[in-house]
């Protein structure tokens, strides 16, 4: 039996139920989390953010934007109000960071594996919504393993020149 095989037989319902519940919920925040992260680009780059900013850099109509930007703020990440710039709550700020730090987790790690810079960077956006924690700290581990260890800029001065 292929190793396939052998794990769809082992796999229960109630089991496969669960991860595609969270495959839906990664899906419900990828959303929230974009938009945070675009936000907050513009605040930066532009000083705001603005409807019309966000359509066009996520290719989708103005309306779509402020259908989003309304459950942002029902949902506490952002501030804004109808014609004005959007900008984020610290709910909204510290959203943002983890997705970017999680978006650059998985960007280093495809790279490490020899991903060239523009597809890792690609795919990173949309597997850096899906990975778990375990997942994450796998990366970090695999990545700390490919850093060189540190050198000592000095020499001991303690220690004999000749052992």
């Amino acid at each position: 039996m292929s190793r396939t095989e052998t794990s769809r037989n082992e796999i229960s319902p109630g089991r496969l139920a669960s991860r595609f519940a969270r495959v839906r919920e990664a899906r419900q925040t990828e959303l929230a989390e974009d938009y945070v992260e675009l936000i907050e680009d513009l605040v930066i780059a532009r000083g705001e953010a603005r409807a019309a900013d966000l359509a066009e850099c996520f290719g989708v109509s103005p309306a779509t934007v402020a259908r989003a930007v309304q459950r942002l703020a029902r949902d506490g990440l952002v501030v804004s109000e109808p014609y004005r710039a959007i900008f984020l709550t610290d709910e909204g700020r510290r959203i943002a960071s983890i997705s970017r730090a999680r978006h650059r987790l998985v960007r280093d790690f495809l790279l490490a594996l020899g991903v060239g810079t523009e597809a890792a960077e690609s795919d990173a956006e949309g597997i850096e919504h899906h990975v778990g924690p375990e997942t994450l700290k796998a990366f970090q581990a695999f990545l700390a393993q490919l850093q060189p260890a540190p050198s000592r800029r000095c020499k001991d001065e303690s220690a004999p020149e000749n052992p």
